[in-house]
């Protein structure tokens, strides 16, 4: 059962490690340099993508008996964020540039959307 556990919860970092160098390449920004200028706007953009993956690993965890599955599972979480991220740079014209230029209320709606997403996301597999 402990290396059930230590399975899950290594696999879970290193999979949100993956995650966001993923992320970070897809977006056309660099939002830990921008974050580590002190703007916000990306901060909370990229903070809800990674919460949103993040509900997608835990339900994976909860729901599936196979680690096999869980792979699968964080994979298809990994492409709902990228989605999500691509859906919304339609919706809101110079997304990157609007992040850049810290406009918090893109950065928090773009946080927001991926949270829920990523919760929708994690419910799907119950």
């Amino acid at each position: 059962m402990f290396q059930s556990y230590l399975l899950h919860l290594l696999s879970g970092a290193v999979l949100l490690g993956v995650f966001m160098g993923v992320y970070l390449r897809f977006t056309p920004f660099d939002e830990l340099a921008l974050i580590q200028r002190g703007v916000l706007a990306p901060a909370y953009s990229l903070g809800g993508a990674l919460l949103g993956f993040c509900a997608t690993l835990v339900s994976s965890i909860v729901h599936n008996d196979s680690y096999e599955n869980f792979l699968l599972w964080a994979s298809a979480g990994l492409l709902v964020q990228l989605l999500a991220y691509s859906l919304l740079a339609r919706l809101i014209p110079n997304l990157a540039a609007q992040l850049e230029g810290n406009n918090a209320a893109a950065g928090l709606f773009a946080g927001t959307l991926a949270l829920a997403l990523g919760l929708l996301n994690a419910a799907c597999m119950s």
